[in-house]
């Protein structure tokens, strides 16, 4: 399935793009790959794409280059996609969440409280099942590279702490575009509105929505603190990052120029991790100084809630991946 845009709309995203870039492109004996996403140039994930880059370049000896486009210079997450599918950008980041439309199963990643512990959702990342999930959007020209930690997401509001499940009752919560985030939201008690994150600081100004929820570093860096003066810790959901790659791109490659790609991603992998922590601390200590109440609510009412969510889920492939999930130790 490929994401449907108005044609002039996708017109307009082509031509751009081509005029501006080549995304697979030879300079000589160097070939170069783009990169686009929309986090900030501070936040993890973009250094750890960096530090991929430089890896790249010092593995293949200058043979391969990647450039990367950060803030949304080249499109949404939605429009990097379609720009994938139709081999027109390399690669691209998005969140797990929006892969749903490509792989059911990434739904899993939105159900809330499935995951014991941090250890827990890298045991399953980084084991067979994450492996799986990693390739099953190729059928839709996306391969998956590897996840990036993006910790856990938690709900931050404009006027209202929230420190329970009924404090969500009325509210509007910006979520993703995922049909399984607008169902926990609704378990909540909260009104679901789907907006995209390059949207959300306007929104949230303007009242358009209330409140959203999403991990430490992304509050920081996108500046929403300015607007949001509550952060609950509830943690509810682990939503990682996902590097994909146009199918076609990938395809393009030679065996050894897409071993030294995958390696350097590997290695991009340990190396966010490591600073992910450092940064989301760093993040809490900013938006606290800020002026931002920080709120760590007992998190048993917030799983109360959704557990008839998880039971909503019986008889369907999903039903048995949380069961899968929770037999690994």
């Amino acid at each position: 399935m490929t994401l449907r845009f108005p044609a002039f709309t996708l017109f307009l995203i082509s031509i751009s793009i081509l005029m501006t870039l080549s995304t697979c492109s030879q300079e000589g004996s160097v070939k170069i790959l783009k990169l686009g996403h929309s986090l900030d140039t501070g936040h993890p994930v973009h250094l750890a794409m960096v530090y991929m880059a430089e890896r790249l370049a010092e593995k293949s000896d200058g043979k391969m280059r990647l450039d990367i486009y950060p803030s949304g210079q080249l499109g949404s997450e939605r429009e990097t996609l379609e720009l994938l599918q139709i081999g027109s950008l390399a690669m691209t980041k998005v969140s797990t969440s929006p892969m749903e439309s490509f792989v059911p199963k990434m739904k899993i990643f939105s159900v809330p409280y499935v995951f014991r512990s941090e250890d827990h959702l890298w045991k399953i990342l980084e084991g067979p099942i994450g492996r799986s999930l990693l390739l099953e959007g190729q059928d839709y020209r996306l391969r998956g590279l590897c996840y990036y930690d993006a910790g856990s997401r938690s709900f931050y509001t404009k006027d209202k702490p929230i420190s329970s499940p009924d404090d969500l009752t009325g509210l509007k919560i910006r979520v993703q575009k995922s049909q399984t985030s607008v169902k926990m939201i609704q378990a909540l008690g909260g009104a679901a509105t789907p907006i995209s994150w390059g949207e959300l600081y306007t929104a949230l100004q303007q009242g358009v929505v209330d409140g959203a929820e999403n991990n430490p570093p992304s509050f920081y860096l996108s500046k929403h603190y300015e607007v949001c003066k509550y952060y609950a810790l509830d943690e509810h959901t682990s939503v990682p990052d996902i590097l994909l790659m146009s199918t076609h791109i990938w395809e393009g490659l030679t065996p050894q120029q897409q071993s030294w790609l995958q390696e350097s991603v590997d290695e991009s992998v340990i190396y966010q991790r490591q600073v992910w922590k450092a940064s989301s601390d760093h993040a809490l200590a900013e938006v606290e100084r800020a002026g931002v109440k920080i709120i760590r609510p007992d998190k048993t009412p917030f799983q109360d809630a959704v557990r008839g969510m998880h039971e909503s889920y019986k008889g369907s492939p999903i039903y048995d991946l949380i069961q899968e999930i929770d037999s690994v130790k």
